[in-house]
């Protein structure tokens, strides 16, 4: 992403959509204000909820108290699995407390990366990564509230973890960027596809392969915003209002018409979050 190329056009509004997973703290929401200019800018083109997630601590704060400014916002909340190496007790307790907030709607993210452990100074390591992936799989069950993955080149990992814990009521795979078999695999267990902007990218020909697997009921649409841009502006600035262009290149690759996937990805967002329903 840079923020040197100019944001997106507004998409032709499609509604209604719920941004199931974006970060609004790193789109510059970080006070009423700006998290209603970007809520509103959302809400003009259908997007009328918005799940901003945590990454770190300071990030976990920020969702709630977003989630707290407007009632069109939710938060989840985790420490990624990178920063797994700061889960001390400390930081296990205030997760555990925001996580109990009302307006939290999901732990995550959570899960595994091994693209960055060798790469990124500081990053966790695999054996701590596990270990926070564990917590937060039990903290989601103790909860009740669904768990949000992260899945950067360990789906078997993930896949085993889940299996070894015993995963929660809802499992969401966030971003999910893996090929058909593990597709399948994860709607034969129940579990949640949430696809991102770079379902819309050319060379992820894996992905456009898995995306006609998912039943209808079993996928959300997301940003991941400010990242994965979905295409013409792939690294450009993303934000929540940039979600209609994500749902038109998912109905291409379903043979389906964008409302349909609006309406279907809606609906799977308010059982899995327990939302309320927007009907218009």
């Amino acid at each position: 992403m840079s923020r040197d190329r100019p944001a997106p056009d507004l998409p032709a509004p499609l509604a209604p959509l719920v941004d199931a997973h974006t970060h609004l703290d790193a789109c510059g929401g970080t006070d009423p204000a700006s998290v209603r200019a970007i809520v509103d800018r959302a809400a003009s083109v259908g997007v009328g909820r918005i799940v901003t997630v945590a990454d770190d601590l300071d990030a976990a704060r920020a969702a709630v108290a977003a989630s707290s400014w407007d009632d069109r916002v939710y938060a989840a909340v985790a420490i990624h699995p990178t920063r797994a190496n700061a889960l001390d007790d400390a930081v296990r307790g205030e997760i555990e407390r925001l996580a109990a907030d009302e307006r939290v709607v999901a732990i995550g993210e959570t899960g595994l990366d091994w693209y960055w452990p060798g790469k990124l100074d500081g990053c966790a390591e695999r054996d701590e990564q596990i270990e926070g992936f564990r917590w937060h799989i039990d903290l989601a069950k103790r909860l009740g509230k669904p768990l949000m993955i992260h899945n950067r080149e360990a789906d078997e990992d993930v896949l085993r973890v889940l299996d070894e814990e015993g995963a929660p009521n809802t499992v969401i795979f966030h971003c999910f960027s893996s090929g058909p078999e593990i597709a399948r695999r994860c709607v034969d267990a129940g579990y949640v596809l949430s696809f991102a902007g770079n379902v819309s990218f050319k060379n992820a020909k894996a992905l456009h392969e898995a995306a006609p697997l998912v039943p209808d009921g079993g996928y959300l649409l997301e940003t991941d915003a400010p990242y994965m841009t979905p295409h013409p502006y792939r690294g450009a600035p993303n934000e929540p209002y940039c979600l209609p262009y994500t749902a038109r290149a998912l109905a291409v690759l379903r043979g389906a018409e964008p409302e349909e996937v609006a309406a279907h990805s809606t609906a799977t967002a308010e059982r899995v979050y327990g939302l309320e329903s927007d009907i218009r």
